[in-house]
């Protein structure tokens, strides 16, 4: 019998062990996947990983690990080194023998690709976490040039007050990598100028639970384009049991 399991605080809203379960029993493979919730430690604006000595058995334990917000750039210390997109990015959402890797951006430009549209040349995306550098570096394959926004820019961001008519007509993309939206806080959403979203954009939520957030349903409202994260998730999740399998 295998293990497999994800770590991340909270995760209510995570699909994976309902993916992989159903995988294991429609295949007939000798395998469990579970939740593995780790609270965090925050440490000024740092997020740790609170047990450390749990991570580390998980670690030991567990044939295959997926890594979910808040902990992609967390995980890193504790691994023995990355492969080199994980190393690109900077972020982890899979674990193989103390190995970390990143197939988050694989799921995300196999999703995103059939809809990007002539013109598509600027993405803003929303949030700073580990899922927005992989977003960002599968913008860049794409030949998409992506800006971040958050709550608190740094240099070479933008904030929201900033996101002007200019901003919102010249960046034609605009990707969700916050978790505003999520189960169970379905009410929240990103503080984006949704009136200026046009027929022209296109809104693409890394959430997928719910199916449609607000974030998705406001952009639908204005006539956008919008996709939200199931397809990513499915893609992510392929790429990871390929890893866990030694097939790449």
């Amino acid at each position: 019998m295998r293990h497999y399991g994800i770590i991340g605080y909270p995760l209510v809203h995570s699909f994976s062990a309902k993916y992989f379960n159903e995988k294991f029993e429609r295949e007939k493979i000798e395998a469990e996947y579970s939740l593995k919730p780790l609270p965090p430690s925050p440490q000024g604006e740092e997020i740790r990983i609170g047990d450390e000595e749990q991570l580390k058995k998980l670690l030991d334990s567990l044939d295959g690990m997926n890594v979910t917000m808040p902990y992609k750039k967390a995980i890193i210390p504790y691994l023995e080194r990355l492969d080199e997109t994980a190393e690109a990015i900077g972020a982890v959402n899979v674990v193989y023998k103390h190995v970390g890797y990143n197939t988050d951006c694989l799921g995300f430009i196999d999703s995103i690709r059939p809809l990007l549209r002539e013109g598509d040349r600027k993405a803003l995306v929303l949030g700073t976490g580990g899922a927005s550098k992989a977003v960002c570096y599968g913008l860049k394959k794409l030949g998409v040039v992506p800006t971040l926004v958050s709550r608190t820019p740094k240099e070479g961001m933008l904030g929201y007050k900033e996101l002007t008519a200019e901003v919102m007509q010249a960046y034609t993309v605009i990707v969700n990598c916050t978790p505003l939206g999520m189960a169970p806080e379905t009410e929240s959403f990103p503080p984006i100028p949704y009136e200026q979203i046009t027929a022209r954009h296109l809104l693409f939520d890394c959430v997928y639970n719910p199916e449609e957030t607000v974030f998705l349903q406001k952009g639908k409202a204005q006539g956008a384009t919008i996709h939200n994260g199931m397809e990513m998730l499915y893609g992510q999740a392929k790429a990871a049991w390929r890893i866990w399998n030694g097939e790449q």
